[in-house]
């Protein structure tokens, strides 16, 4: 039960920043998101691995780092923290947020933006919350954080920048903007799901099944 009551909570809270940061509209927005990102990651890092993202869940269970059974459950954790993490950003701001692409781009450049960033986020996370090479390590919510400070700035402007189907669903689920959702839905699980194999191909010796003679 912790971990499912961490990955609600850490989602909630990344929901409510952004929500937050996006009706303020200041400057450096994506650097806010990144450092409410990585305060969130290392409070639960040690209990759930951190996920905070439908996306990320589905790449620890494809990669073997989480058993199946608790996959719904993570699934639901994340969603009911979004959702409430919206609502909790509507009652603070008093306005809704749309995560939505830009008007002049094509439905394939929000994709391959939203499929390229989910593939490197899960890429970097499974790495560092995951890989033998570097179990203990402390900067595993630094290096995730700054994906998303990548991401959000590179191509905030082109897709919305969501690499994550909770706030996607979650804030356009208030703001009424539901023709987008599945972009937010599709890109992150493919591109985490691509992420997977090259995570193993990078780490044989976590995935070895015969040991050298």
């Amino acid at each position: 039960m912790p971990k499912y009551i961490t990955e609600a909570l850490g989602t909630f809270f990344l929901v409510l920043t952004i929500g937050c940061v996006v009706v303020s509209e200041i400057p450096y927005g994506p650097l806010a998101i990144a450092a409410g990102l990585m305060a969130v990651i290392y409070m639960g890092g040690h209990v759930s691995k951190a996920h905070y993202n439908p996306a990320i869940t589905l790449a620890f269970y494809l990669s073997g780092g989480l058993p199946k059974k608790e996959v719904l459950p993570y699934l639901a954790a994340e969603m009911i923290g979004a959702i409430l993490g919206a609502l909790a950003s509507f009652l603070v701001m008093g306005e809704a947020i749309a995560i939505a692409p830009a008007a002049e781009v094509s439905i394939w450049q929000v994709l391959l933006a939203e499929i390229l960033f989910s593939f490197l986020l899960a890429l970097v996370i499974l790495n560092v919350a995951s890989a033998s090479n570097l179990a203990g390590n402390e900067f595993y919510g630094l290096a995730i954080a700054m994906v998303v400070l990548a991401g959000a700035a590179g191509v905030g402007g082109v897709s919305g920048a969501a690499f994550n189907p909770a706030v996607g669903i979650a804030h356009n689920l208030f703001s009424g903007n539901f023709s987008v959702m599945w972009y937010f839905i599709v890109a992150p699980c493919i591109g985490s799901s691509l992420a997977v194999p090259f995570f193993r191909w990078m780490n044989p010796q976590d995935f070895a099944k015969i040991p050298d003679a």
